[in-house]
């Protein structure tokens, strides 16, 4: 068993031990996109992720004191 688990610690260490030989490359293309986002598109794209992240802290925000009085009648 002990051989088997210093074979698999060797396997594991060797590109560790080889240091830079091995070099990896990612395939980068470097063309235009086969198809552009208009202005309208970018605007309707930001404004629905700008809601969809700030929408509801603003209602909660906005509605904190009703919140907090709910809070309090429940306490009682």
């Amino acid at each position: 068993m002990s051989g088997f688990l210093r074979g698999i610690a060797r396997v594991r260490a060797a590109p560790v031990l080889r240091g830079s030989a091995i070099t990896q490359r990612a395939n980068i293309t470097t063309r235009p996109a086969k198809d552009t986002f208009g202005p309208v598109e970018t605007v309707i794209g930001l404004t629905t992720f700008s809601f969809t992240i700030l929408g509801p802290s603003g209602w909660i925000l906005a509605n904190l004191e009703n919140y907090k009085k709910k809070d309090a009648a429940e306490s009682e």
